[in-house]
């Protein structure tokens, strides 16, 4: 009894001596409080006791007096294509940017559209972003694997840590392909990348009539159609208005971040009537002569020194060039072949004129509204004009990638309407080799400047005196972004969610605002590698491997080098490498130098079809059946169904409860490629529209659908292969269990589209499939249970086709 009290005794000191402490730690019986870095205040039990300090809790507001930056970025467009420069396109807003600030003549690129962009957000060479090329050759090499690394840090996340709002308009393309799907991650979209707001598409490229289109962290419809006035560069500018006057009727005094990058000018070349006009018969010289007489424009502009000296079109020999990238000279050109190529250079020139408009539309509202004063406007391209149009263009780049053949005859029938809803059309590569004048070759090649040097020019009224002056420092896209940090007043921080960041790779061009228009640059070394070209520029000298992308070829270590003095040889026309051996030997010694601490090797020149066979990780597992439900957002085909090359069927549950029931079923691609399931008439219909080729391939019931349930399909039984590696056979429509058409038919031997136009059920996104309905052809007067798609047999892969479809996409 005695031992029972002492224990109780004992328990009740405890318990007494427990209360105690808690009155004296309330937050929790003795133990200490979590620190809070920065807080100064105190925290007692009752909140009238404690003291508080909102420091650490209060985001970080930008320096005073901190600009604006309004980046715009165009895609696919030489030296030699814009007024400032010389060129024949008229960009009236660029040339009163030009006018009030700087134009840029030695600025440079990767030579391709994910890679410059990904050293645009990150201010690191493209191999430490993971950016060897472009998303959808991803490798899994440190160098090449297509996601930006944790050991890099946007410029939108420094700017939003340091009190700015950051926009994202238009164009991504640093996204993975497997990841442009509603379920899939969404760590590499712009929201997760620093951005606060994001208005565009995440491909490569999209119709400028019908874009697919993804607002922040979902993808949406085209608010208006074509028939009523919409274009995607209008709608990029008017939603980057909105997003500003937005920003400034609440956080007046809050600085922006704005990264607009417009379709333009990657294909398709799509543009209003009216703009396109504008140009008749402008180009009919062709794009020999054009080249020569901009190279003499560009010099009497003072963009190239004197002497510079025009270099070929078709520079390298045969043994080495992809026959894709000739140029077949302007004098072996039929008639019709001169027409349809002058056209296809007034397409692309009203298409970018018609851009730089709405971009004027911006530059006007902050003027009227008192910010472009303080607005530090950078006004560029992404790497080269596009020689992806191969040496004929095309009016529907789709046929192209499936290896197709252009039919002259076809493709003059369309003459009058490129540019328009009713193409998809590129330009060949004589108009790339033009416009990428007065350098060798164009996008891709990062060996010679016609894939990387671009235009540059940057305006700011505030900061900046000189007006209308041309600078010629040597500089690269990795430079922007330090550029940036330094105008703005900050840091890339060392260390970054824990993780300890790469250094800048760049060097900032804020000098370059009071230097003599030839003063000497603060950039001492760029190295430059895509698809297996390489080069090295260091002190004005460039060292050039001679090699061209995606040809299999290999042996790079028997590439011949040549050298270049490109301080008085802008253009790269004379080889040095005899008479100054060493010179040549030490440049190449900085390139593998500035390989190994870059992450640049291995070496890939493979060709189209080897890249499309590279194994990658994908979240799910490729299966013979997928069920597709209504009204959920398109799926984007490199994820879908796959129906290339292979037999498959179409099966959907539907109950009709309205005799006028009508409306598209499935749907995938579009106008210029595709398949659509429907009900029209009040009977079942499906169409595959093979290339866009009229007319288009359909099959309908010939008896009238009532109120009920039923199972609506089709099948299609592949039986071989075609001359162009389509796919031949026989199709069946079905009603429940009854066939009630059947016929021959062929599908597309590689995809629908590059990017967008995704598979959907109950409606049809973008641009309609069949022109037996309209777009969004919704389905109405009955209820879809769900949609299956069902696979058999190994998939007939036509290479050839595919691999057009990589190669050309950017």
């Amino acid at each position: 009894m005695k031992r029972y009290k002492a224990l109780l005794a004992t328990a009740c000191l405890t318990l007494f001596s427990a209360l105690a402490g808690a009155q004296q730690h309330p937050q929790g019986g003795g133990n200490a409080s979590p620190e809070v870095p920065g807080f100064k205040g105190k925290t007692e039990l009752d909140v009238r006791d404690s003291t508080p300090d909102w420091t650490p809790f209060t985001p970080k507001r930008a320096k005073e007096g901190a600009p604006n930056v309004l980046f715009i970025l165009y895609d696919d467009t030489g030296l030699g294509a814009w007024s400032p420069y010389g060129g024949r396109i008229n960009m009236p807003t660029l040339d009163k940017l030009a006018a009030n600030g700087l134009t840029y003549t030695q600025w440079h690129t990767t030579a391709l559209c994910s890679p410059t962009r990904s050293t645009l957000l990150t201010g690191r060479n493209h191999h430490l972003n993971g950016m060897a090329s472009i998303t959808e050759t991803a490798d899994g090499y440190p160098g090449a694997n297509g996601r930006l690394p944790d050991q890099v840090t946007t410029i939108a996340e420094v700017l939003r840590n340091n009190g700015y709002s950051t926009y994202w308009i238009g164009k991504n393309h640093n996204v993975p392909e497997q990841d442009i799907a509603a379920g899939a991650s969404r760590k590499m979209w712009p929201t997760q990348q620093g951005f606060d707001r994001f208005y565009g598409f995440l491909g490569g490229e999209t119709n400028q009539w019908y874009p697919d289109l993804v607002e922040d962290n979902r993808f949406i419809e085209a608010p208006y159609s074509p028939e009523e006035g919409y274009h995607l560069s209008r709608d990029l500018v008017d939603q980057a208005i909105t997003m500003l006057r937005d920003q400034k009727a609440t956080n007046p005094s809050k600085p922006w971040y704005m990264w607009l990058n417009p379709g333009a000018n990657h294909a398709p070349h799509h543009a209003p009537q009216e703009y396109i006009d504008k140009y008749k018969g402008k180009f009919d010289d062709g794009y020999d002569a054009y080249r020569e007489w901009v190279v003499k424009r560009m010099i009497d502009r003072g963009v190239l020194p004197e002497g510079t000296v025009d270099t070929p079109m078709n520079p390298l020999s045969t043994d080495i060039i992809n026959d894709a990238d000739l140029v077949r000279p302007w004098d072996s050109l039929n008639a019709d072949e001169k027409r349809l190529f002058a056209r296809m250079a007034e397409v692309y020139a009203g298409f970018s004129e018609y851009t730089d408009a709405q971009v004027g539309r911006l530059i006007d509202y902050l003027q009227k509204t008192g910010q472009l004063d303080n607005t530090i406007v950078i006004y560029a391209a992404d790497n080269g004009a596009s020689g992806e149009g191969s040496p004929n263009g095309s009016v529907n780049e789709n046929k192209f990638f499936n290896g197709y053949p252009d039919e002259l005859a076809e493709n003059m029938k369309y003459l009058d309407q490129l540019g328009g809803p009713e193409t998809y059309e590129h330009y060949p590569t004589g108009w790339a080799s033009a416009f990428s004048a007065p350098f060798k070759m164009f996008k891709r090649y990062s060996n010679y400047s016609g894939g990387t040097a671009d235009p540059l020019v940057i305006s700011w009224p505030k900061g900046i005196k000189a007006h209308g002056e041309l600078r010629h420092q040597y500089h690269h896209s990795v430079d922007i972004v330090p550029t940036i940090l330094e105008l703005t007043g900050n840091k890339m921080p060392a260390v970054n969610h824990g993780v300890e960041q790469y250094p800048l790779s760049g060097v900032s061009m804020a000098y370059t605002f009071n230097a003599k228009p030839d003063g000497p640059t603060q950039k001492h070394i760029q190295y430059y590698t895509m698809l297996g070209t390489r080069a090295i520029w260091k002190d004005g000298w460039k060292a050039v491997a001679v090699h061209a992308p995606l040809t299999s070829k290999g042996h790079f270590d028997q590439d011949k080098w040549e050298l270049y003095h490109v301080d008085v040889d802008r253009s790269e026309s004379k080889d040095l490498a005899a008479e100054y051996p060493d010179k040549l030997k030490e440049l190449q010694d900085a390139w593998f130098a500035e390989a190994k601490k870059n992450n640049v090797l291995p070496l890939d020149d493979r060709g189209p079809a080897e890249l499309l066979t590279i194994e990658r990780p994908v979240e799910e597992k490729v299966r013979d059946t997928y069920v597709y439900y209504p009204n959920t957002a398109p799926v984007p085909e490199g994820v879908a169904a796959n129906v290339r090359g292979r037999s498959y069927k179409i099966l959907a549950n539907v109950e009709i409860t309205d005799p006028n029931a009508s409306g598209v079923l499935f749907a995938h691609g579009s106008r210029f490629g595709g398949h659509a399931l429907f009900i029209k008439d009040r009977k079942l219909h499906y169409v595959y529209n093979f290339l866009g080729i009229k007319p288009e391939q359909v099959f309908v019931s010939p008896t009238e659908l009532k109120p009920g349930k039923y199972t609506l399909g089709m099948e299609f039984e592949r039986t071989g292969a075609g001359e162009h590696g389509e796919s031949l056979g026989k199709t069946k429509l079905y009603v429940d269990d009854k066939v009630v058409a059947s016929g021959d038919m062929k599908t597309q031997p590689a995809k629908f589209t590059l990017s967008g136009d995704g598979l959907c059920v109950g409606y049809d996104s973008g641009d309609a499939v069949s022109e037996l309905y309209q777009t969004p052809g919704k389905f109405t007067g009955g209820e879809i249970q769900a949609v299956g798609v069902t696979v058999s047999g190994k998939p007939y892969v036509n290479m050839e086709a595919e691999a057009k479809r990589i190669q050309m996409s950017h």
